[in-house]
């Protein structure tokens, strides 16, 4: 790996401490760090140097996934660290940090490899951008990368105004855009699940598949989001970018040893396919949901209006279920269900693809309840891959039951999706970073849906805490004769839902 120095901006936040630092010690306890690594924190705390590092070092004691028991290993890693004031407006603390930031490359003899790190809040990305440009430090013999956090905009105009100003300091290879469900594992091995499966690459088609649903729950509320969550709501915060680069990845086909460029060229044809919504038209294909107050895990908890920091008439989405169409050779004729929402019953995201079911036709009983072929895919917060397939069931004439393939077990103690996605910025691999393409369609098709919702032509409709979602929900599915998976108590689908939930415990 390439020398290099971390600029990083929001050092003393809470994104830092919880997720950025304990990355970097793991990346770091793996040999995945170059050897020549210099990391200068900033913000407007008044620390020196060695309260910066007491500081990384208790945030590694509380939230890395390795305990620091090595006091040399991690007095190695903590001394790389320094830190510097900055006020994110201020012209001349960007000129001290040039100084700070020459004066370690030359310390360390290293080439001017800069990688600046905004764990910032997106109001503050087109300030720092254009002081990095005019300080100069953004003018190097080496490679510079700017690594921004979402929300990438507030609508399209904001994310197409906000992109604008940005590549006046930065080339579009130059932007890493995080998404962090693109550094989860198991995102991750979507992308080789085709390439090392040629029997699922070639059943990923309309001829084989009847639908795929990605769904993403949360049990947990708003907590202390109130102020931000009540402006973007769900369909901002998790549908725009997190959902919808998982449908791009469980959508796309690849061939072996695919580049990053043909995984993005692949993610924007996906998107560019999607039949688009009118804003008249998303009612039929939308629901939008508030959960009411309910009960999380035996415990009673309020409704969304009731939560504090929330306006009691707040019309704020707290869930989006929807249905999408992929209009291409692949996937014509498929329907993707996308759900996410707050105060779900459980915390889980999952993918399931659900196969076209020919054993109904061939069934001597006319059996209308035999289970159909599964692909499951659980991403978080337990991981695994699990194939269901029917079989002959030797105990009953003619009768059918499912089997179960673990094609990936879950692994202990796996990176976490900031390990791996530092890890690619700082190796210059973009391929699960989000490219500006695909944000910018992603805010295209979602555009109608934010203008209905802003118009009141979508119902808000209401759920109870812990339950999964409102009924309308399970209606969108059902008026194509579908269900979503993994909601049905056990005695109201006795027929298939021990193999279901097999499925999806064999790798828990």
């Amino acid at each position: 790996m390439e020398p290099t120095t971390f600029i990083l901006f929001g050092a003393t936040g809470d994104l830092a401490k919880r997720k950025i630092y304990p990355a970097l010690y793991n990346l770091f306890v793996d040999g995945k760090l170059p050897q020549a690594f210099s990391l200068i924190g900033l913000g407007r705390r008044e620390w020196s140097d060695e309260s910066f590092q007491a500081n990384v070092e208790q945030s590694l004691r509380q939230f890395s996934r390795r305990e620091a028991k090595d006091a040399g290993s991690l007095k190695d890693f903590l001394r790389v660290f320094r830190y510097s004031v900055l006020d994110i407006g201020r012209k001349d603390d960007y000129l001290k940090l040039l100084k700070l930031t020459e004066s370690r490359e030359d310390e360390l003899r290293i080439p001017q490899n800069r990688l600046f790190y905004l764990s910032v809040g997106p109001e503050y990305f087109e300030t720092i951008a254009a002081n990095i440009q005019d300080s100069g430090l953004g003018s190097t013999n080496g490679w510079k990368r700017l690594v921004i956090e979402k929300p990438f905009g507030h609508d399209l105009q904001s994310a197409r105004d906000l992109n604008r100003k940005l590549s006046k300091a930065f080339a579009e290879e130059e932007i890493f855009r995080i998404d962090h469900y693109l550094g989860k594992p198991m995102v991750q091995r979507l992308e080789s699940l085709q390439q090392a499966n040629p029997v699922i690459q070639a059943l990923w088609t309309n001829r084989y598949i009847a639908n795929v649903q990605i769904t993403a729950n949360e049990s947990v509320g708003v907590e202390e989001r109130a102020g931000y969550y009540d402006h973007v709501g769900a369909v901002r915060d998790m549908f725009q970018n997190h959902m919808l680069q998982l449908m791009m990845m469980a959508a796309i086909h690849l061939p072996h040893d695919s580049t990053s460029e043909e995984v993005r060229f692949k993610k924007k044809k996906v998107m560019e396919s999607l039949e688009v919504l009118q804003k008249e038209d998303v009612i039929a294909s939308v629901i939008r949901g508030q959960y009411q107050e309910g009960t999380i895990q035996g415990k009673p908890v309020v409704g969304y209006a009731s939560e504090p920091g929330i306006a009691p008439d707040s019309m704020n989405d707290t869930f989006i279920a929807a249905k999408l169409q992929i209009d291409n050779s692949y996937w014509r004729g498929v329907p993707f269900y996308i759900r996410t929402g707050k105060r779900m019953k459980d915390k889980s995201t999952r993918i399931v693809v659900e196969f076209k079911d020919p054993l109904k036709q061939v069934s001597t009983n006319n059996d209308d309840h035999i289970a159909p072929n599964l692909l499951v895919i659980d991403i978080g917060p337990n991981e695994g891959i699990t194939l269901q397939l029917n079989a002959k069931d030797p105990g009953h004439k003619g009768g059918f039951k499912p089997s179960h393939i673990d094609l990936h077990a879950s692994e202990q103690n796996s990176p976490e999706a900031y390990e791996n996605l530092i890890y690619d910025a700082l190796t210059g691999n973009s391929t699960f970073f989000a490219h500006w393409d695909e944000v910018e369609l992603s805010w295209q098709w979602v555009q109608p849906i934010l203008d209905a919702f802003e118009e009141n032509l979508v119902p808000l409709h209401s759920y109870a805490a812990g339950t999964y979602g409102p009924a309308e929900s399970d209606a969108l599915l059902a008026n194509d004769g579908f269900h979503w998976w993994f909601d049905s108590k056990p005695e109201q689908n006795t027929d298939i839902s021990e193999g279901v939930q097999y499925a999806y415990n064999a790798n828990h």
